[in-house]
């Protein structure tokens, strides 16, 4: 009985040390504030770009990089900073594939926060001109 009590009190302790596995929050989150748009496995919808299997070359700038949380989806979402970049790493791990290069810098709440406070309004043109300065960067290497 005494096992029984203490496994909850360990657990709640652990939790709140950050000791936990919180990926099911992760999902969640993005469950609640990406996939509408994005759908279940980051291949978009509609006029919404597909994530999976491209998503990490935007890491492959600063701009870009500031591109991911600037996007309205995620500069104006409900979600703190600190789970608005669980997210955003989620979605490199889940998403990326390939086009994730080596080392991923992992996003913080702190490089996230001073980012959403300047959202993107003109998303698509924003967009195919940092792919176009991404891609331009990659054929002068």
């Amino acid at each position: 009985m005494a096992r029984l009590i203490l496994l909850p009190i360990f657990f709640w302790s652990a939790l709140a040390l950050g000791t936990v596995d919180d990926s099911g929050r992760v999902v969640f989150d993005y469950q609640m504030n990406c996939q509408g748009c994005h759908t279940p496995d980051g291949a978009g919808a509609g006029s919404v770009p597909a994530m999976k299997g491209h998503v990490g070359v935007f890491l492959q700038s600063q701009e870009g990089r500031e591109y991911l949380v600037r996007v309205p989806g995620s500069a104006t979402s409900a979600l703190s900073d600190e789970r608005l970049a669980a997210v955003l790493n989620w979605i490199m791990y889940e998403f990326a594939g390939d086009s994730l290069q080596s080392p991923f810098i992992p996003y913080t709440a702190s490089e996230v926060a001073p980012l959403r406070e300047k959202p993107l309004n003109e998303v698509d043109a924003y967009r195919e001109r940092l792919l176009r300065a991404i891609a331009g960067a990659d054929a002068r290497e």
